[in-house]
């Protein structure tokens, strides 16, 4: 328990003295924030609405898919996980500790976000806040989950990159961040639900904020759930500690069983 509590806190501080995840913790997410607080009520005046679920949501995609894997490349390409096999750290303690420091700086930065945009920029708070610790959990949770996996099969952080900012750029676009998914064409609309942004922002807006959903936002908390898990377990069992290791367990392509419950929901949701 000691070196699990060592191993947090080294992690923790290092999402604030590195200047590439402090950047995508807290510098990007809380700009990105101000900035279109500021800009865009006077574009779409339907923004604020959903001004507190879509910045939240905006954190938590920078974080995790911007944040998160690099590391995890960088140091199995350098050696740290030969070392940490060597002193008996596990594979689990390797993934599990950045997913739940990176969650730790989202709490914060989503106490900024939530406590300040009713008083500075006159938004909506959420009408249920149980609802909206859960939707939060949930896409932390599975957001976490796909970047420790996307970190444990990408051969590079050029790897890394790509991986990430095909769900990234996709969720900016089609998630319902920067415009209700309504307005989205009806096979555009079906597309994005197998992103978990469009699954977070359906669950904030009906379930914590009291607006009309899409389609059923509990299937979303159900959906983003089980693929966090699907993500975790899959990252687990196909870790490898050296980058030099051939013997990595299962194909890359069993990544793609994440998006089971997404494609699921698509038909039942």
């Amino acid at each position: 328990m000691t070196a699990f509590i060592n191993h947090f806190s080294f992690e923790f501080r290092a999402g604030i003295r590195d200047k590439q995840l402090l950047l995508v913790n807290y510098l990007l997410p809380l700009g990105f924030y101000f900035m279109m607080s500021f800009i865009m009520p006077g574009i779409n005046p339907l923004f604020l609405e959903s001004l507190i679920p879509a910045l939240v949501t905006f954190s938590i995609l920078s974080a995790t898919f911007l944040g998160m894997p690099d590391p995890l490349v960088k140091a199995r390409e350098d050696g740290i996980y030969r070392s940490y096999k060597i002193n008996g750290v596990p594979s689990t303690s390797i993934l599990v500790i950045p997913a739940l420091t990176t969650m730790l700086h989202l709490v914060i930065v989503t106490l900024i976000i939530t406590v300040t945009a009713p008083l500075l920029f006159d938004a909506p708070a959420p009408v249920n806040w149980l609802n909206y610790l859960l939707v939060f959990v949930v896409m932390a949770f599975a957001s976490a989950g796909m970047s420790v996996l996307i970190g444990v099969l990408s051969s590079s952080t050029r790897m890394t990159v790509m991986w990430s900012q095909l769900v990234y750029l996709p969720s900016m676009l089609l998630g319902g961040l920067m415009f209700p998914s309504s307005l989205l064409p009806d096979m555009a609309l079906k597309f994005s639900q197998l992103l978990p942004a469009t699954h977070a922002m359906n669950a904030f807006n009906a379930l914590a904020m009291g607006k009309v959903a899409y389609f059923n936002p509990w299937g979303s908390v159900v959906a983003l759930f089980i693929c966090g898990i699907f993500s975790f377990g899959l990252a687990i069992y196909m870790f490898s500690w050296d980058s030099r290791n051939e013997g990595r367990r299962g194909h890359p392509l069993m990544a793609l069983l994440v998006l089971l419950p997404f494609i699921v929901g698509i038909f039942i949701f």
